[in-house]
């Protein structure tokens, strides 16, 4: 009978939905042009998209989104490499205001 009452009563939890790399201020601030590759995945970790469509740039994306809400926090850090070393870090990307 609870089973029931709680069931309709439409009261459905919904958990916050966090994807992709969490990363710290700090550590974003510390990536540079002229790091290698594993410098970068040591200090921001693996990231989120592996494009082998465009195996020189790394890209590091994350959002949270609370209910059905729109996200609350977004952010899209994009980072290029010529001959293994960081070239461009690029910080400002968009993420869809859809999310």
């Amino acid at each position: 009978l609870i089973i029931a009452c709680a069931l309709s009563s439409g009261c459905v939890y919904q958990a916050a939905l966090s994807q992709g790399n969490l990363l710290d201020q700090e550590d974003i601030d510390q990536a540079e042009v002229g790091m290698t590759r594993g410098q970068i995945r040591f200090l921001l970790g693996t990231p989120m998209i592996d494009d082998p469509f465009h195996e020189n740039r790394w890209d590091y994306i994350y959002f949270l989104r609370i209910r059905k809400e729109k996200a609350q926090f977004k952010r899209w850090i994009s980072i290029r490499f010529e001959d293994d070393k960081v070239i461009e870090i690029d910080k400002a990307k968009q993420l869809s205001e859809d999310l």
